[in-house]
């Protein structure tokens, strides 16, 4: 395929499918950065704050391929990508050769090879790129993104990470930003499972948990989960920055994945499990730092902790 036109704001069309918890604010930062945008939703009513600030609707992805150089889509499901890339009226059917595609939803490797030689096949460059940081990092502009793909498409598309992402890191070719995306969530499972045991150790010590954050979150134990979701356990705070239910299907992603390479990854597994007792308990719109509320139930302790006398 030829070379990408680097995206320039002003003249590079954007798409953007998808507007939820943090697609409507990314798509917001390439409009801000001067890029217009084409954008839809399953919901006209999920675009408006897009739509009033000069984005235009379009009814279907392949409308807003037809009206776009660069499309976004930022979806929940595999099977999500796979009807707004790849369906009847998804978003390849109305790309023109040349026009790049962009999934930053966390898929299946295996989805992103798929749609990268559909695209290939029509003279468009396809790319994988998932993100890490969740609502709070898609609104301050600081995610980091993960890369798969032609490197000149990838190179050519600079300006539109640089308003998205503080890290921006190419990993290798079709599938492998997924692919890094899983390294991420098996970090941060075993993390979050580790918070929520030591939160749960100090209630049941008789510990003052706020006490016990001050002195190991500025030590070696310390970490981006004990320090942002910690005390939205302490304070029974279950808002979603990033849903347990998207959680449970990155965790399935990376384990049938480890299967696949034939790789056993005993926490991971256990982190999933804990994370369907979570949803099987309501929790499935929560937050991911509710994932304490199923460790509990496992010793029988009541949540939050009763204040511990200074």
């Amino acid at each position: 395929m030829g070379e990408v036109a680097r995206a320039e704001p002003g003249r590079t069309r954007i798409g953007w499918i998808g507007t939820g918890v943090m697609g409507a604010p990314m798509c917001g930062h390439l409009m801000e950065a001067g890029f217009p945008a084409t954008v839809t939703t399953r919901s006209r009513e999920r675009a408006r704050g897009l739509l009033e600030r000069g984005a235009v609707w379009a009814d279907t992805p392949a409308a807003v391929a037809a009206r776009s150089d660069v499309i976004f889509s930022m979806v929940g499901y595999p099977d999500d990508v796979r009807e707004v890339v790849l369906g009847p009226d998804g978003a390849l059917e109305g790309c023109a050769p040349g026009a790049v595609l962009v999934d930053m939803t966390t898929s299946r490797p295996s989805l992103a090879g798929e749609i990268a030689r559909a695209a290939e096949l029509r003279g468009v460059h396809a790319l994988d790129a998932p993100v890490s940081g969740g609502e709070g990092g898609a609104r301050a502009g600081t995610l980091s993104i993960m890369i798969g793909g032609e490197a000149g498409a990838v190179a050519a598309l600079d300006l539109c990470w640089r308003a998205l992402g503080a890290t921006v890191v190419r990993q290798g070719g079709p599938g492998t930003g997924q692919h890094a995306k899983m390294v991420n969530q098996t970090l941060i499972a075993s993390a979050l499972v580790g918070v929520c045991e030591a939160l749960l150790y100090a209630q049941r010590a008789g510990l003052d948990p706020e006490r016990v954050l001050e002195s190991v979150g500025a030590g070696a134990a310390g970490s981006w989960q004990l320090a942002n979701l910690g005390p939205r356990m302490l304070a029974s705070d279950w808002k979603a920055g990033f849903y347990v239910e998207h959680f449970l299907k990155d965790l399935s992603i990376a384990l049938d994945e480890s299967a696949r390479i034939g790789l056993a990854l005993p926490g991971l597994a256990l982190a999933r499990r804990l994370v369907e007792a979570l949803v099987e308990q309501g929790h499935g719109r929560s937050g991911t730092q509710a994932l304490v509320l199923a460790l509990a139930s496992l010793s029988d302790l009541d949540w939050p902790p009763a204040p511990v006398p200074r």
